[in-house]
């Protein structure tokens, strides 16, 4: 793959969370009842950071949880020697029902990791709404979904690929489009 530009820096992805952050108080009339909920990985990682730009500007927390869509998947791949797939459980810090729940992803493409994540969701409890917010919103949707937070809309051809990097996983904040 060939990196062909960087799309979100450092500076950029800080300012789409805090606008997000902004957009998620305003939409829902504070945090009250709401919960962030990341899709593992990298959704975990702007779930925390979101609750603490949130925390900042409320003076309050905000429950963050994760979610692990692997058994949900459509595109189910194994990827242990048994060929079982490789599980690493949800973890939500508070129960969902009567709750508004906000999906936290990266990249939204196709819509499959999100309807995944809904099916997950959906098993763990009734909440009152489901709200999705992106960092990147690539197009090439298979499915209807939208999301409601967006950080940047990217639109792409099919054979690029957005790579969404973050510190807490890679060596830094970037947002990347490469060629196939």
């Amino acid at each position: 793959m060939v990196q062909k530009a960087i799309v979100l820096d450092q500076a950029s992805i800080r300012r789409a969370l805090t606008r997000i952050a902004h957009e998620i108080i305003e939409r829902n009339k504070g945090i009250e009842n709401c919960v962030l909920v990341g899709i593992k990985t990298r959704g975990i990682y702007l779930a925390k950071r979101l609750a603490e730009k949130i925390e900042q500007i409320e003076g309050e927390s905000i429950p963050v949880g994760e979610i692990d869509i692997t058994l949900y998947r459509d595109d189910l791949t194994t990827k242990t020697s048994n060929s079982e797939p490789e599980v690493k459980g949800s973890d939500l810090p508070v129960e969902i029902n009567h709750k508004k729940v906000i999906l936290i992803d990266d990249v939204l493409y196709t819509g499959r990791t999100v309807r995944a994540a809904l099916d997950a969701l959906i098993d763990l409890g009734r909440p009152s709404s489901i709200q999705l917010a992106v960092l990147v919103d690539r197009g090439h949707r298979e499915l209807p979904i939208r999301a409601d937070f967006v950080g940047k809309n990217i639109p792409t051809s099919s054979s690029e690929k957005i790579m969404v990097e973050l510190t807490e996983v890679d060596s830094e904040d970037q947002v990347t489009i490469h060629d196939n």
